[in-house]
C-alpha cells in the first residue's frame, strides 16, 4: 500500500509541474483593457472559440489527472499514529457522586453582612485667586 502511495505521489507531482507549464505556455485571448470591462460587445460570453488546440486539451487532461491523484492520495495515505495518539491517556475523573440525600442548604444567616463604608468626605480645597489681582 505504501508503494502505491509513493507512485501516486510522484505522478501527482509530475502532473502539477506539467499543468503549471501548460497553463503558462497558453496565450491569453483578448488581452486589451477594453475587453476586460466589456468592450468586446460583438463576441459571445466567452469569446469566439474554434476547435480546442493541443494546449487547452492538455490543460483539461492534466487538471483531471491532478484531481484524481489528489483524491487517490487521500484514500491511499498510510495510516500512522498522530501526535495526539502518542500522548498518554489522561487519568479518568473520579466517578464518586456527592450524597444526594439532602439538597444544598443556603449559608447560615447568623453571619453578619459586610458593611459598606461611605467614602471619606473632605473639604474641597479653596480656589486660588489669580496672582495678578
Amino acid at each position: 500500500m505504501t508503494i502505491l502511495y509513493y507512485v501516486l505521489l510522484v505522478l501527482h507531482i509530475i502532473a502539477c509541474f506539467f499543468l503549471i507549464a501548460v497553463v503558462l505556455l497558453q496565450q491569453g485571448k483578448n488581452q486589451d483593457l477594453a475587453s476586460a470591462f466589456g468592450g468586446g460587445g460583438t463576441q459571445t460570453a466567452f469569446g469566439p472559440r474554434g476547435s480546442a488546440n493541443v494546449l487547452s486539451r492538455a490543460t483539461t487532461i492534466l487538471a483531471g489527472v491532478f484531481m484524481v491523484t489528489s483524491l487517490s492520495l487521500t484514500v491511499v495515505r498510510p495510516r500512522e499514529a498522530s501526535v495526539l495518539d502518542k500522548l498518554p491517556a489522561a487519568a479518568p475523573a473520579s466517578t464518586t457522586a456527592p450524597a444526594a440525600s439532602q439538597p444544598a442548604a443556603p449559608a447560615s444567616s447568623t453571619a453578619p453582612a459586610p458593611v459598606e463604608s461611605a467614602p471619606a468626605t473632605s473639604a474641597p480645597a479653596p480656589a486660588s485667586s489669580p496672582a495678578g489681582n
